[in-house]
């Protein structure tokens, strides 16, 4: 790989990939050293890609393994008990804020409040629009277990919002 196409992968990808770390970590410096760590090791594995996915898919399991590392690595205990996602408050960036209108925001606290296999898979599946198998690649799931998770993931979201105080009416 020519680091010319490293800068087009980076240029093409980079804000998608910060951003689904963010929602990982939500700790937006860690989430670019993640991104750049992500890159890194693109670049010094790019051999490794077989062209079996697209180079979206390839870096998003990139960057998920680079993320679960880093939580193995820091709370190695909330890791063994299935706790890799940090548990802390949730505070948006003020121009975040801006952005999201409030039911836009409760949906994305909500998601927070989720368990992290389920918030991985409606982070890729929902908001990253990647097709099931794409999801399967970076999780290193099944289809049947992305399927299944994320049916379990939704049903649990709907209750959250629920009581959130989010009507039926406004979600369908």
């Amino acid at each position: 790989m020519k680091q010319e196409e490293l800068t087009e992968w980076f240029d093409q990808y980079g804000e998608s990939v910060l951003t689904y770390i963010l929602l990982m970590v939500r700790d937006y410096q860690q989430a670019e050293d993640l991104t750049q760590e992500t890159f890194i090791k693109a670049y010094k594995h790019q051999q490794q890609f077989e062209h079996k996915s697209s180079v979206k898919t390839w870096l998003f399991s990139i960057a998920h393994n680079t993320t679960v590392d880093y939580f193995r690595k820091k709370h190695p205990i909330q890791h063994f008990l299935g706790l890799t996602i940090e548990e802390k408050d949730y505070k948006p960036l003020p121009e975040q804020i801006v952005a999201m209108n409030d039911q836009t925001e409760q949906l994305y606290r909500t998601i927070q409040q989720l368990k992290p296999s389920h918030r991985q898979v409606i982070i890729l599946r929902k908001l990253k629009e990647f097709s099931t198998a794409e999801t399967a690649y970076v999780l290193n799931w099944s289809e049947s277990k992305v399927k299944m998770t994320l049916k379990r993931a939704l049903e649990e979201l709907r209750r959250k919002l629920i009581q959130g105080g989010i009507t039926d009416e406004i979600l369908g």
